[in-house]
């Protein structure tokens, strides 16, 4: 006589696995296509940023932290040197505040298109909204290029402002590449939110409770789409986001509809903020920072905390300056805190699930690893 015993059965999900969003491994245990139980491994593409952070100069250190997002390089790139700005103690320019913001706005848009896409892609059968997806990226992209000189890695800050001002015609480009947006949005919802294999596959899917998710500190549409209203711009407002009319996005169902959705309306608000942003902008005056010095002027805030709202979720350095270089940068990254959250989104669902979920946690592991 055989005796069948139901156990869980481990799985290995990666590290190299197309729908990890990069080097994540997954141990996963599942009974039956039934999740028991999940644990997240990470470390594959440590790279150490911290760390080279202390052995450069202060703007030697740009291009390194544009690669821990490289799906919003430029919000890093920013992040770094509003960090640097604050221990300098240097004014920003007017003019630069606003440019900042629209640039950074685009940023968001480009990401949040990514993730869109990515979403699409990782549940199968969505090609379609796949391509549209980056096809629109791409458009913004090419401006975000006519604004800084190249196409992904802008390198584009300096301190008290950015490296050039804004080509002739750009904001003319802007509002023509806002109101195409402006009507391929809805075309996006129409598709997917009629599509049964999208629906069944968001809805009521990766469940994360309002408390869970305060408790566990995930931030970022994660955050908002669990009933949270918290959004760094809004709470912590910096540059001339308190200047502008607009929203915090929230759904309370917290689920990966809910995620989806955030991000659908926040795409909607990038636009507002970037219109109204170039309405009000000073014509007058010069947006273009300091040049590149190795050592700049003497520290006036030894320890600074900067926090900004990435398009993944809000992002801090915490900074201890010396005069020529970090003495200490410690980061604290929204997808490594987004990131711990998996285990207990996972916990019940289906295994085929598990890839929906990580689409809607719109992961990128190099910041993860840092």
């Amino acid at each position: 006589m055989r005796v069948v015993i139901d156990v869980p059965v481990r799985i290995n999900v990666g590290p190299i696995h197309p729908s990890t969003h990069g080097v994540l491994r997954l141990v996963v245990d599942v009974e039956g296509d039934k999740i028991e139980n999940m644990e997240a491994h990470i470390g594959f593409l440590h790279r150490g940023v911290e760390k080279l952070l202390e052995n450069r100069m202060y703007m030697q250190a740009c291009p390194y932290m544009e690669k821990l997002d490289y799906f919003a390089p430029m919000s890093y790139d920013e992040l770094y040197v509003a960090a640097v700005e604050q221990a300098y103690g240097v004014e920003i320019k007017e003019k630069a505040m606003y440019v900042r913001t629209i640039l950074l706005e685009l940023q968001r848009i480009a990401s949040h298109l990514a993730s869109i896409g990515f979403l699409c892609n990782d549940i199968g059968q969505l090609f379609t909204a796949f391509m549209w997806s980056f096809k629109d990226r791409d458009m913004v992209l090419k401006l975000l290029e006519a604004a800084t000189g190249t196409r992904m890695f802008y390198v584009n800050m300096r301190i008290g402002g950015l490296v050039r001002d804004l080509p002739p015609g750009f904001e003319d480009s802007t509002i023509e590449l806002l109101d195409y947006l402006s009507k391929r949005i809805p075309m996006y919802e129409k598709y997917l939110e009629k599509n049964p294999v999208f629906m069944e596959r968001n809805k009521g899917i990766g469940i994360i409770s309002r408390d869970d998710a305060k408790n566990l500190g995930i931030t970022g549409p994660v955050l908002r789409g669990s009933g949270v209203s918290y959004d760094i711009r809004k709470n912590k407002p910096y540059y001339v986001y308190e200047k502008l009319n607009f929203r915090t996005q929230v759904r309370n169902e917290g689920d990966n509809f809910a995620r989806y959705k955030v991000r659908m309306l926040e795409l909607r608000e990038s636009i507002r903020i970037v219109r109204e942003a170039l309405k009000k902008m000073p014509s007058e005056g010069s947006a273009v920072g300091m040049p590149i010095r190795l050592i700049g002027p003497p520290v006036k805030n030894k320890i600074t905390i900067t926090e900004r709202e990435l398009p993944r979720g809000e992002c801090m350095i915490y900074l201890v300056a010396d005069p020529q270089r970090p003495y200490r940068a410690y980061i604290r990254s929204a997808n490594f805190i987004n990131l711990s959250a998996i285990e207990e989104m996972c916990k019940g669902q289906r295994f085929a699930d598990l890839f929906s979920i990580i689409g809607g946690l719109d992961m990128v592991i190099a910041d993860v690893d840092r």
